[in-house]
This record gives C-alpha cells, structure tokens and sequence, in this order.
C-alpha cells in the first residue's frame, strides 16, 4: 500500500472522517443515487446511518410546516415506494444488499417516528433520539428485515419498524406532555 492509499480517508474500507466513493456506474447525477444517498448525505463518514437521519429533518419538519401531519405521512408512503427502487438499484450497483451509503431508509424511518412530533421541535428531538436508538439495536421485526436484506424492500422495512417503534415512544412524550 502506498503513502497516498494509507491516508485516503474515502476509501469505504477505511474508518475516520470523509466521503465514500461511488459505485462504479452509478453516477450522483443519477437519480436513483440521489435518493438512495439522500443528496449524498450517506456517502459522509463516519456514521452515515445518522448523517441521513439529520439529513432528513429538514425536509420532514418542512413538510410537517407546509402540509401538517398527514402530509409528512404520505411523503414518507411515497419515498418509502421510491426508496425501495433507489435502494435495490445502489444495492445493484454496489454489490451490497444494504449498502452503508443507503440512507433513503434512514430519511422514511425518521419522517415515520417524527409525525407525532408535528411542530415541537423539541419532539423531533426525541424522535431524532429515539429513531436511532431504535434503529441501532433493531428489536423484532426490524432485526428480521436486517438480516434477510434481500432487496430494497427489506433495506426499507427495518428502518420502517424502527420509526414506528420510536413514533410510539414521540406519541408517549407527546402526551405526557400534553401537547396532544
């Protein structure tokens, strides 16, 4: 190895801080890659899985602001059918079933726990918190989807679990709360 490839801090085999070249044939122009990455968001090392969580709190609360609660839940019906494509054509590209750089899931498992939230930011927080711990520690069915990861749709649905699980706990704090 020399010199230069021992500091490259793209590479995707090597951990610290920088961004994780693409697949080849799958240019960021593409939309596919777009989605998949989240705008690019899942490229950033480390801990891509969070970087398209926090990517994805400024679409969702601007979605939340401009068409309320049901607005941000169809976004997240709609991008989870786009995301499912995006992901099985990364997961392709790739030779990943669930490649790291795929955060569209991340983007739908947020906007899922934030909807109880609606403008409490502070809840979005707690979303934020709780989405990935949820995520993180993946319990039943979100484990089941990890592990089988066969396509996009399985990339999809544990994060779709994890969102749940954490929308009830933003729900729980909501009404304790009482901002219900």
């Amino acid at each position: 190895m020399n010199a230069k490839a021992a500091n490259d801090t793209t590479s995707p085999t090597k951990k610290g801080f920088g961004i994780r070249p693409l697949p080849e044939g799958a240019p960021m122009n593409n939309p596919h890659v777009l989605i998949a990455t989240w705008f690019g968001a899942g490229r950033l090392r480390p801990a891509p899985g969070t970087m398209g969580t926090l990517a994805a709190i400024p679409f969702g609360y601007g979605i939340a602001y401009v068409s309320g609660i049901v607005g941000l839940a169809l976004a997240a019906l709609l991008l989870l059918v786009v995301g499912t494509l995006a992901a099985n054509y990364y997961g392709q590209k790739s030779g990943e079933k669930d490649d790291q750089t795929i955060v569209v899931d991340e983007v739908v498992g947020m906007w899922i726990a934030a909807i109880p939230a609606a403008l409490h930011f502070d809840l979005w927080v707690v979303a934020f918190l709780l989405f990935r711990l949820f995520d993180i520690y993946k319990p039943w069915p979100a484990s089941f989807f990890d592990k089988r990861a066969g396509n996009g749709f399985d990339v999809m649905m544990d994060d779709v679990v994890a969102g749940i699980y954490a929308a009830i706990g933003v729900a729980a704090c909501a009404i304790n709360m009482n901002m219900f």
